[in-house]
């Protein structure tokens, strides 16, 4: 699992993000992981749709197509809950009240950044 930031602009938004490729990071996520402190999150790769099934904490999720513009957001979504967009093309996992704190918006075009490489979230 690669580690890298969340930046929206030129402003690093979310500076620890652990980006799921491979199947088995997708498929394993948060479970069984600490729950995610303040900029902290993960990003899952091809992944319209998440479940809280087994987690023990809620997420904020913002749903981001394959520029890395947020699709849709959701704040505090509980466990045992299932959640996504048919536009997504990835998700964003993050720590619950985050998206409130970053003031994020649909149409935001958010971007990975890993070792001082760029591409689009």
């Amino acid at each position: 699992m690669k580690l890298g930031a969340i930046y929206l602009q030129d402003r690093c938004v979310v500076p620890r993000v652990w980006h799921a490729v491979s199947a088995w990071e997708r498929t394993r996520g948060l479970l069984g992981r600490p729950q995610l402190q303040p900029g902290e999150g993960m990003m899952i790769d091809a992944c319209r749709l998440v479940h809280t099934v087994g987690m023990r904490y809620p997420l904020d999720l913002a749903f981001l197509d394959h520029t890395g513009r947020v699709r849709k957001l959701l704040h505090g979504v509980r466990p045992a809950r299932l959640a996504g967009s048919l536009r997504a093309e990835r998700t964003l996992e993050l720590a619950p009240g985050t998206l409130a704190a970053l003031n994020l918006q649909p149409g935001d075009v958010l971007t990975w950044r890993e070792n001082g490489t760029e591409r689009g979230a």
